[in-house]
């Protein structure tokens, strides 16, 4: 499941046996991203918060199935299949359209935003997730006048930036101590409820 050891679900006691508790799905399943925090604790607290409010929060309103769709997209530029495979899951069954779903997964595949079935505004969004996950450090100003040009506010600008810098974040977890999705039950995620400190995944 990962390089470093983790505690299982069964044996976990005090707060990470709470913290399992919230974040758990159908017969008490951890991801296994979650479980690589099984020995700081406070860690893993750290990244279902941002997780939660980043993509799963009532107040964001850049629609949640894009959200997922730039989280992909970053996970595939990183090459990081564990979150491609977990995300385009979630991707799929908030979008509910299956052959759209697919053509834009094949789309990042092959590494050409213009091919998805997005319009313009989502596609300047996936160019700017692209620059900030491959170069950083290049950054400039026009690349955020280039999302407010394109239809995006200030506010939604924001969502984006920060959907994928935590991408960037779960990507350099997973890749950085080996997650593998095996026993993980794909496509969860905490959306179930608006409030911020629900966890559960379903």
């Amino acid at each position: 499941m990962s390089w470093i050891k983790t505690v299982p679900f069964q044996e976990a006691t005090g707060k990470l046996k709470k913290l399992y508790d919230r974040v758990s799905g159908p017969d008490n399943n951890v991801d296994n991203i979650m479980m690589a925090h099984s020995l700081r604790p406070h860690s893993m607290e750290g990244h279902m918060t941002l997780y939660k409010n980043v993509l799963h929060h009532s107040a964001n309103t850049i629609p949640k199935w894009f959200l997922e769709t730039l989280g992909v997209w970053v996970s595939a530029l990183n090459t990081c299949s564990y979150c491609v495979e977990h995300h385009f899951n979630g991707l799929q069954r908030l979008l509910a359209d299956p052959p759209r779903g697919d053509a834009i997964r094949a789309a990042i595949e092959v590494g050409d935003p213009e091919a998805a079935p997005l319009n313009a505004a989502q596609i300047a969004a996936m160019h700017y997730a692209r620059k900030l996950t491959e170069a950083p450090g290049a950054m400039v100003e026009a690349d955020v006048t280039a999302l407010r040009d394109a239809g995006w506010d200030d506010g939604e600008i924001l969502e984006i930036n920060q959907v994928c810098a935590y991408f960037n974040y779960a990507n350099r977890t997973v890749l950085g101590l080996g997650c593998s999705i095996k026993g993980d039950v794909l496509g969860l995620s905490p959306n179930n409820s608006d409030n911020p400190d629900d966890w559960g995944h379903r």
